[in-house]
């Protein structure tokens, strides 16, 4: 069975996955703004940005209104908090388990310290003769197939 605060969330981080999306968000979060002031500082066809409004407003990120002919958007941070809280939650989780890490590391290095291995220069070789390159010729054509 699918949490529907699961299925949000997962609205939300798609939404939020591409740029002109959170750009869309950005515009917003100085105030509500019509989808024509939106659209024009897009390099897009109206259909296009509209769909991408479309799945900003799935997510619950924005509110649409209508006021005449004029389609109005407004933010709605709600849904992002809760994003937000989820990735708070696992930054958590992880940073617990990248300091484990980095304290077992500590303890291994400190019982093994780790040795330099010490490179020698390989001694030349005493012959001052040279090996001659391989041939680059062809060698003789093979037997044809007679039909």
């Amino acid at each position: 069975m699918v949490n529907k605060k699961d299925a949000q969330l997962d609205l939300v981080f798609a939404a939020l996955s591409d740029a002109t999306r959170r750009r869309v968000l950005e515009q917003l979060g100085g105030g509500g703004a019509c989808v024509s002031e939106l659209a024009a500082s897009h390099d897009m066809s109206l259909p296009g940005f509209i769909k991408h409004l479309a799945v900003l407003e799935a997510a619950g990120l924005i509110a649409r209104a209508k006021e005449g002919r004029v389609v109005r958007c407004e933010l709605d941070a709600a849904p992002m908090q809760a994003a937000a809280a989820w990735i708070s939650h696992y930054e958590h989780f992880w940073g617990g388990q990248l300091d484990a890490l980095g304290r077992y590391l500590h303890h291994q290095q400190e019982v093994m310290p780790c040795k330099t291995a010490q490179s020698k220069p390989r001694p030349r070789s005493a012959s001052t003769g040279t090996t001659p390159s391989p041939s680059r010729k062809s060698g003789a054509p093979g037997p044809t197939r007679r039909r």
